[in-house]
């Protein structure tokens, strides 16, 4: 179709959704809030570390994340198709702001309690646990659907750009102003993405929806066990987290390898979203893409056998492209995972199957990050990194086979290229 715009048809990402001023507002907001995120996000890390000089406690942060966003994850789905979003969104983005000034209180009073430092990262997912699936359930409200893939390979690209920001910041910003100075910035940034929320319209529910609760919660599962590939989409996704996420096991590589270099430690944290960032400028072509089973099955395969392969090498140059090239693979799966969620389940659902997303994508980090810790300890970094990563090649290759539900899917919000 000649009529058909060049960003779709060509390779480079589609910006249409930011000429719409709420979405756009929510982008930036999104984008600037997350590089302080990381930058908290690889202090805590650290700072964990160099309390304890424990990757098993750092793995600790990983469970401490967990818990909160398994109980509340869910229970902050059914809220997001209950109540109106915006409000819900601004809600827990103060109650994850107030956790960042937590941790910088525990620091500059020279606290240091590396309990108090769980606690806090509980709380903090807590917060993400009601914000993530609301924002996620905002975007088809806010577009039409033929932009929704547009529109989350952009949030992941400025995801991925924050992520890979904020740690590269982060290596300078430790070495020179400390644990405290990474804690402070990320709260001034964080109120940029408070601003963009607050500029949102309302977003009430949709009509004929009940009170949040256990009841709602179990028609959101009971609706994604009667879709299997929904359910499939989650179940590579946990298995990519879970066995092949290096990033618990960054301090203890960086002080065996690089010499406890902080700027090491901030190009290792950053490697995985460069290589997010680098795919995204180039993702004009991942929404044209219609067998997305049977190609998360293998972009996710791609993953694990890179991070393996990272995990083996001893140069800094070369862990970081191996990362890299990972974090292409996994913004490509990302994006293709989420459209299936938000074109798939009805208005009234998508709350709770963001919920459900939010759980997976952000819970199975955390379980990867007990996992990697705890098989450091007993078996060593190297055996940790390198053997989840190949366990993760194996089961994704197994699941994806398994359902051929999944293998054969076909996506509706495609647009092959004519």
């Amino acid at each position: 179709m000649s009529g058909e715009p060049t960003a779709r048809r060509g390779w480079l990402a589609d910006v249409r959704p930011l000429r719409h001023a709420d979405f756009r507002r929510l982008w930036i907001g999104q984008g600037v809030s997350f590089i302080g995120l990381q930058l908290t996000g690889v202090a805590l890390a650290l700072q964990v570390f160099e309390v304890t000089r424990s990757s098993l406690w750092v793995g600790l942060l990983g469970l401490a994340s967990l818990v909160p966003l398994l109980v509340f994850g869910l229970y902050g789905g059914a809220v997001a198709d209950a109540v109106d979003r915006r409000r819900l969104l601004l809600t827990g983005s103060l109650v994850s702001w107030g956790a960042t000034l937590g941790l910088l209180l525990n620091t500059v009073t020279g606290l240091d309690n590396p309990v108090l430092m769980l606690v806090l990262a509980a709380v903090q997912a807590t917060g993400f646990a009601f914000t993530s699936p609301t924002r996620g359930a905002i975007i088809p409200r806010l577009l039409p659907v033929e932009l929704v893939p547009a529109a989350n390979t952009l949030n992941f690209l400025v995801s991925s750009l924050g992520a890979a920001v904020g740690p590269l910041i982060g290596g300078v910003v430790l070495a020179g102003a400390g644990f405290e100075g990474a804690y402070a910035i990320d709260a001034v940034l964080f109120a940029v993405g408070l601003y963009a929320a607050v500029r949102l319209p309302p977003i009430p529910p949709a009509e004929g929806v009940g009170r949040p609760g256990l009841r709602s919660v179990i028609e959101g599962l009971r609706y994604l066990g009667g879709h299997p590939v929904v359910l499939m989409s989650f179940v590579v996704d946990i298995c990519a987290m879970a066995f092949a996420l290096p990033k618990a096991l960054f301090p203890e590589v960086v002080a065996e390898r690089f010499g406890g270099s902080p700027l090491a430690y901030g190009w290792l944290s950053a490697a995985i979203p460069i290589g997010s960032v680098i795919m995204g400028l180039f993702s004009g072509w991942i929404g044209r893409v219609s067998r997305q089973g049977l190609a998360l099955t293998f972009v996710i395969c791609l993953w694990g056998l890179v991070v393996a392969w990272a995990g083996a090498v001893s140069q800094l140059w070369l862990m970081v492209l191996l990362l890299a090239v990972g974090g292409a693979a996994d913004l490509v799966s990302s994006v293709w995972r989420q459209t299936i969620l938000q074109t798939h389940a009805p208005d009234e659902m998508r709350g709770r199957m963001q919920g459900v997303f939010i759980v997976v994508v952000a819970g199975g980090p955390r379980l990867g990050d007990l996992r990697a810790g705890a098989v450091a300890t007993a078996a060593g970094v190297t055996a940790s990194w390198v053997g989840g990563g190949l366990l993760c090649a194996a089961a994704v290759l197994a699941a994806g086979f398994a359902v051929p539900a999944f293998r054969r899917y076909r996506s509706e919000a495609a647009h092959p290229a004519r």
